[in-house]
């Protein structure tokens, strides 16, 4: 299987899944769960040098404040109010190994699919899932972006041109 391969079946038979069981709705490589006021989003982006045999990518996730999404059906990464890296989330022992460096993950066709499936599925329901499940209200996303710089600035400014809290 070529690392493009992997990629997709790791997508088709984990993230899909996984996220569908939490309630979000999907379009490609785009997830997004509706809060309220809000979004919570994830989208994997994969890199312009990939090829077959080798695979970078991350994922973007974030909020977006519905107010300032145009097509309320589809609200993809590009219109985050906050985006953040999936590293975000991570405890500092899980940011670098194996199948991660400092830009996201990588496959290629000589990993073992099982092995790196296995510390994707670690990062996800250990660290990023639960925190992105936080976040219910306004306020748990001021409270979890608040104090980052610029992001969390335009979070506070929106949410008080809007009213939202």
């Amino acid at each position: 299987m070529t690392a493009k391969e992997i990629q997709l079946k790791i997508v088709k038979e984990y993230l899909k899944p996984r996220f569908k069981s939490l309630g979000y709705l999907t379009r490609g490589q785009n997830w997004w769960k509706d809060k309220g006021d809000f979004y919570v989003t994830v989208n994997l982006q994969n890199f312009s040098w990939n090829s077959k045999d080798k695979v970078d990518f991350c994922f973007n996730t974030g909020i977006t404040l519905k107010v300032l999404v145009k097509d309320l059906k589809n609200p993809i990464a590009t219109n985050n109010t906050i985006s953040i890296r999936e590293g975000f989330y991570l405890p500092e022992n899980r940011k670098q190994y194996k199948y991660r460096n400092p830009t996201g993950y990588t496959l290629t066709n000589e990993i073992d699919e099982n092995k790196f499936l296995t510390q994707l599925i670690i990062d996800f329901e250990d660290y990023i899932l639960p925190q992105l499940e936080k976040l219910t209200s306004i306020e748990n996303c001021v409270s979890k972006f608040g104090d980052l710089v610029f992001s969390g600035e335009y979070l506070k400014k929106a949410i008080a041109d809007y009213k939202l809290m």
